[in-house]
């Protein structure tokens, strides 16, 4: 008897990217504060401002932009 896994083989690769999405989520929602912080350093360093760190991770703004923060 020939059975067809071509299914099968569907389905597992749906639940792989399914996971793979899921820990991808996880990581930005974790490190994504962090990020922020790291790009907006190197915007203060390219543009010759000071960066001033904020009261939590993610809020970090360069000197002379506090009235243009996004929250």
């Amino acid at each position: 008897m020939k059975l067809n896994r071509k299914g099968q083989t569907l389905v597992e690769y749906v639940l792989i990217i399914s996971l793979i999405t899921v820990l991808a989520i996880a990581l930005v929602r974790v490190f994504g504060g962090y990020l922020q912080d790291a790009v907006t350093k190197m915007g203060c360093n390219i543009s010759g401002k000071e960066y001033v760190e904020g009261e939590k991770v993610g809020s970090g703004y360069c000197a002379g932009d506090e009235g243009k923060l996004f929250e």
